[in-house]
């Protein structure tokens, strides 16, 4: 074989052939060479292969819901915050899914937000008698007709191999035939390296359990990089679905026919949508601004929330340090003035608007083109208003037909519900979303929300949180309405 030249490679395809390699214990030349020489293999096996005979039909599962039964356990790694997008793919997909955590998963992912995605109770307590009865573990295991786990942590894998049963998900992962799991490691590179690892993932494996990965990449700790990062979602969801169409149709008991999931899932389906979020910046000079502390973390899961059930969603965001969602349009925005004209154009074509966005209520009345020196003594700044975006969406569909359904946030310090009334009065809107933001565990920055939502014929409801389950109750009445 001619020498290899590997030269040319982007840097992240030559680590990850550096890392396939030294799994090896093969130069990287030798590991280019046995990659060429099984992708020639495959393809002459294919080209002489008789014409296959495709896969048999799986009959539909005997649920209410007809879809098919998956179970996801979650292991307690820094991972565990991956499952989340596994649950909206498998649900995306078609899947019934049921979800159970170990007690250490709780540590990085809350319940509730498994439970809005999945639409079904949550495993996480294996003495929880009203957990027993809705998802407990044998209710779990029988109703499964596979069981994947991810991330499936070294602890979790020991766990699963010696059949310890002392939690709901050991006790879950117990009862379910072993062809019928499907593992999915995520840990420390070393870890995966360990001798004891890999007995253990040796004596699964001889039992019929499949896996997937672990991935080569960089680790959590940072200056550690190798094999043990955990399947990207949608691999794991493709091999969910591979390995189903492997497994015959397993009926249900009829006791545990309690009907399909109780979604969400995609009643939002092709509904054109827009959701602001973030702060805006409202510049003194080049390197000076007016601003506030919102990060935009509530917006974006108002988009992620409107996504998942099918939505057409398009997110305007001011500047933030947060990756937006995938799968919706990204209008990058950074003033009010901005944000205004970004929303304006677009607003006619919405069901419904949800302005989640802190915007900015002043900006200098001018801004410099250059950095302003400090001059000696005291300093006015003038200020003037900006925009009312929603005001002015208010007063543009106050007797329009058909309009979009508008809904406005009111963070207060302060006589939280009066001043959101007041709001949603004055500017015509349908619904107001009313949070307090003065303590540290909700509103800004913070990863849970406690809000209440007023609506314009008198009602409330009241919603506490991680902001993506409240991004779904959000939804909930939004839908309702539409």
């Amino acid at each position: 074989m001619a020498s290899l030249t590997i030269r040319k490679l982007d840097e992240e395809l030559k680590a990850l052939l550096r890392l396939r390699a030294a799994s090896h214990g093969r130069s990287v030349e030798d590991e280019v060479r046995v990659i060429l020489r099984e992708a020639a293999d495959q393809r002459e096996a294919s080209a002489s292969a008789p014409q296959s005979q495709p896969a048999p039909r799986r009959h539909a599962p005997a649920t209410a819901s007809g879809k098919e039964r998956v179970t996801l356990i979650i292991g307690g790694g820094i991972a565990a915050y991956k499952a989340l997008e596994l649950v909206r793919l498998l649900v995306k997909a078609g899947a019934d899914v049921r979800c159970a955590l170990t007690r250490a998963a709780k540590e990085f992912v809350q319940p509730l937000s498994f439970q809005a995605l999945s639409g079904r109770p949550v495993a996480t307590d294996l003495f929880d008698a009203s957990q027993e009865l809705a998802a407990g573990h044998i209710a779990l295991s029988d109703w499964a007709e596979l069981a994947v786990i991810a991330p499936a942590t070294a602890d979790l894998l020991a766990r699963a191999r010696l059949g310890l049963a002392d939690d709901v998900v050991t006790a879950t992962l117990l009862a379910i035939p072993p062809e019928r799991t499907l593992f999915a490691p995520a840990m420390n590179e070393r870890m995966w390296a360990s001798p004891a690892v890999a007995e253990t993932m040796a004596a699964l494996k001889a039992r019929g359990c499949s896996t997937i990965g672990p991935n080569a990449g960089e680790m959590a700790e940072r200056s550690h990089v190798g094999l043990g990062r955990l399947a990207e979602a949608a691999e794991i969801a493709a091999a969910c679905a591979q390995k189903l169409a492997t497994l015959a149709p397993r009926p249900i008991p009829s006791h545990l026919h309690d009907g399909p999931a109780q979604p969400r899932a995609w009643d939002l389906e092709n509904v054109p949508v827009l959701v602001s979020a973030g702060p805006t910046r409202e510049h003194l000079d080049p390197v000076r601004f007016l601003s506030n502390p919102s990060t935009g973390r509530m917006g974006f899961a108002l988009a992620e929330a409107a996504r998942d059930r099918g939505a057409r969603v398009t997110l305007v965001c001011g500047p933030t340090e947060l990756a937006p969602p995938t799968g919706v349009e990204v209008v990058r925005v950074e003033s009010a003035l901005e944000m205004q004209a970004a929303i304006e154009p677009r607003a006619a074509q919405q069901r419904a608007i949800v302005m989640a966005a802190a915007v900015s209520d002043q900006r200098p009345a001018e801004r410099a083109q250059q950095k302003q020196k400090k001059p000696d003594g005291d300093e006015h700044l003038r200020l003037v208003r900006t925009p009312d975006i929603l005001r002015g969406l208010g007063e543009r569909f106050l007797n329009a037909t058909p309009r979009p359904l508008l809904i406005g946030f009111a963070a207060e310090t302060e006589r939280v519900e009066e001043f959101a009334r007041a709001k949603l009065v004055a500017k015509h809107l349908d619904l107001i979303v009313a949070n307090d933001v003065s303590g540290a565990e909700a509103g800004f920055a913070a990863l849970e929300n406690r809000v209440v939502v007023l609506d314009k014929d008198g009602g409330r409801a009241q919603f506490a949180g991680p902001k993506l389950a409240v991004a779904h109750h959000l939804w909930d009445e939004i839908a309702r309405r539409l």
